[in-house]
């Protein structure tokens, strides 16, 4: 797998991942500035014993319309929101979330979600914290 920008400096290539949320980070340093904030321990809905042994397909994503790409600052407020993260916990939203980002067809899984309280209520927080 090739080397990725620490997302923490983005100057840097990444050597590290966090062994919480896997967010690359370079150095010390920045891991230190990247748990100044709590991170969110990802896991991985155990329906499918497979997750996890399999190589996951990168997807070419493109957009329109450029001012619709999340910004740095936006993502920071994003990751530093106790409203997100404690609705991150909601082990069916975290489903959902997976259900999408495994998914062939990630755009229809997206739809089909919004139809749902939950994922919709989840995205109405994310977009009004994006929007402060």
């Amino acid at each position: 797998m090739a080397p990725r920008q620490c997302q923490v400096c983005t100057e840097a290539l990444s050597k590290y991942k966090c062994p919480s949320c896997y967010i690359p980070y370079c150095s010390l340093a920045c891991f230190k500035r990247h748990k100044e904030t709590p991170c969110i321990k990802i896991t991985i809905p155990m329906e499918n014993p497979m997750i996890g042994q399999e190589e996951f397909t990168r997807r070419t994503l493109s957009v329109e319309d450029p001012s619709e790409i999340i910004q740095h600052a936006q993502l920071k407020s994003v990751a530093a929101s106790n409203e997100i993260r404690d609705a991150l916990m909601d082990e069916d939203l975290q489903r959902l979330i997976f259900k999408i980002d495994s998914s062939e067809d990630a755009e229809s899984e997206l739809d089909k979600a919004m139809e749902g309280d939950t994922f919709q209520i989840f995205a109405d927080k994310v977009l009004s914290t994006i929007d402060r």
